[in-house]
């Protein structure tokens, strides 16, 4: 469904992302780890062209992501609190991203309804600005407005930072029910490893821009990544 080839973003004279080949099919839950300034952001960032490569390409579905938007209609994503309006009520912005995706409000109503216990009684009906929301629930805002339309690909970039470990429990809930029984492609960027691989079936390790693991997940998975985070200090029998 992604099909990632000869990737480079280079900046000056220093490259920050060099992926020859990368293929994420349909459904697949796929997450993206790697310490700051691996190259995350700025993979998710070429994958909605919002920066353009240096050299290379991305396709989605067999379209070229940055010279067509025929990707737009089927492809959702919730970066940071830049892709919220801040003027707007949480019900005004979902109403927005409703209109764009040819949703009514009916249509949006009815979504939103199933994310109560996600909102938490803190963002419906409160009269508030999103500017004025915490950055928690900023994202809960964001996050719920990426599922309006029913897009087939959701790209979220460290979802579970600044989210209460109740609702960390239910966006993980959220996130398998979509690419398990709706065939959703999940693509996840997080630093919290025990999350990212209990949500994800696949991972791949970003470091210096270019990819060192591409991992199935497995029961070992966070053991192994940890092992690799920890630089070799432990052992895989937990001594040091």
């Amino acid at each position: 469904m992604i099909n990632v080839t000869n990737l480079k973003r280079i900046y000056g004279d220093k490259t920050v992302l060099n992926i020859e080949n990368l293929d994420i099919p349909k459904g697949q839950s796929f997450g993206l780890v790697g310490n700051n300034g691996a190259g995350k952001t700025t993979f998710f960032s070429l994958l909605l062209d919002l920066i353009r490569p240096s050299s290379g390409y991305i396709k989605s579905k067999d379209v070229l992501v940055n010279s067509s938007e025929d990707w737009k209609p089927y492809t959702s994503a919730f970066i940071d609190e830049s892709f919220l309006i801040g003027y707007l009520t949480p019900e005004e912005y979902f109403y927005f991203i409703g209109e764009l995706r040819g949703q009514n409000k009916a249509d949006v109503d009815a979504l939103i309804s199933q994310f109560k216990d996600f909102f938490h009684d803190e963002i419906l009906n409160q009269k508030k600005y999103l500017r004025d929301l915490s950055k928690g629930n900023q994202k809960k805002v964001g996050i719920v407005a990426t599922l309006i339309g029913n897009p087939e690909i959701i790209v979220l970039d460290e979802p579970f930072a600044n989210l209460d470990p109740t609702t960390q429990i239910r966006l993980k809930n959220i996130l398998k029910n979509l690419a398990e029984t709706q065939g959703v492609t999940i693509l996840i960027s997080s630093h919290d490893l025990l999350h990212i691989t209990d949500v994800c079936e696949r991972i791949v390790v970003l470091e210096k821009g270019e990819v060192i693991k591409d991992l199935a997940t497995s029961p070992a998975t966070l053991k192994e990544l940890e092992v690799h985070f920890a630089g070799n200090e432990i052992l895989i029998d937990g001594t040091v």
